[in-house]
């Protein structure tokens, strides 16, 4: 008998119902999505309203998971995950918001919630078992996290 991981039932139902949601709504104008993902069990889960959005996703390893939004105009997010069991979560709304989360190692957990403009935040985790959470709403905050 092959042990499988316990998974609740809402992350394999969201990342589907997202992809789901995704193809009744028409394309964001000028916006773009780039998924790469190598090994096995990987998800990612991505939607975009507005206009003029950058959504990058790379992982590597087993079973990482990238969940991310962006509503308004031209907000960025690039994500790097290698590892397994990696978790980065992005929510932006409004313009010119940025995120670059880079996490290298085992469950690893990345949260992000931008609204507002102009805002920046970037995170990077090695090892195994950071968590790092936060808000920006506003404009023109920049934060920068680093967990080693």
């Amino acid at each position: 008998m092959t042990h499988r991981p316990f998974r609740p039932a809402f992350l394999l139902a969201a990342p589907l119902a997202l992809a789901l949601a995704l193809t009744a709504l028409p394309a964001a104008a000028g916006s773009s999505v780039s998924v790469s993902q190598w090994g096995n069990a990987n998800e990612a889960a991505a939607a975009q309203g507005g206009h003029r959005q950058r959504m990058s996703i790379t992982q590597r390893g087993r079973a990482n998971l990238t969940i991310s939004t962006q509503d308004g105009a031209r907000n960025r997010v690039s994500v790097g995950q290698t590892g397994c069991r990696n978790v980065a979560d992005l929510d932006q709304s409004g313009r010119r918001n940025i995120v670059g989360v880079a996490q290298n190692g085992c469950r690893n957990d990345a949260t992000v919630t931008q609204s507002g403009q102009r805002n920046a935040v970037g995170v990077i985790q090695n090892g195994s078992g950071n968590t790092a959470s936060t808000r920006q709403s506003g404009s023109g905050n920049v934060l920068l996290i680093i967990q080693d």
